[in-house]
């Protein structure tokens, strides 16, 4: 369990326990288990109820790994193939009608996000740990995994069982922790933005 750090006791404690590690130990994530993880992110709130998000995830070391590991920034790359599981985040950016007609959806990338969250609030409640990240070769990941046009690379994230920091370069090493929150009032205002 994180240390709360100010949070109030009535938060939910996976929410408070998730956090970002970057050190994972080489255990395989059971497809059912990674299957109950992408379920909880298909019970986001979507605008309409389009549920834009799509998922394209790849196993460590199945026939997929190496490719989307090549599809991280070097940084996130040197961490991340340690993971279970790499999966990349994309959205639909279109409001699709029965008719056939379609127009912008302003909220794909919204929508796509609270999948995510879920996602990862999911697999904290199960023992793993969940890491977004935006270091990611997007326009290259759009070529290679073959995202339609009407489509968008959004974020990746990885899952897996937390490792020991002692894995990570020493830099990376003095982060592997919960880092700390703004107060409310940092970000939420009655009113005008400030």
């Amino acid at each position: 369990m994180t240390e709360r750090d100010g949070a109030q006791p009535e938060m939910l404690d996976v929410i408070v326990d998730r956090w970002s590690s970057r050190s994972f130990v080489e255990s395989a994530v059971p497809q059912s288990d990674l299957d109950l993880i992408l379920e909880a992110a298909g019970w986001a709130p979507s605008a309409f109820n389009l549920q834009p998000w799509r998922f394209l995830y790849a196993h460590r070391g199945d026939e997929n790994s190496e490719r989307f590991l090549s599809l991280l920034v070097d940084f996130n790359r040197t961490w991340a193939k340690d993971a279970s599981v790499l999966v990349f985040v994309v959205s639909d950016i279109l409001q699709r009608k029965e008719d056939g007609t379609a127009s912008p959806n302003h909220s794909h990338s919204f929508d796509a996000e609270a999948a995510w969250v879920l996602a990862a609030l999911q697999a904290t409640a199960m023992g793993y740990h969940a890491h977004a990240m935006s270091g990611v070769k997007f326009d290259e990941a759009k070529r290679e995994l073959r995202i339609l046009d009407d489509h968008r690379v959004e974020a990746a994230f990885v899952i897996g069982r937390q490792g020991p920091k002692e894995k990570l370069p020493e830099a990376l090493q003095q982060r592997e922790q919960p880092s700390g929150r703004k107060p409310v009032s940092e970000f939420a205002w009655a009113g005008n933005f400030r």
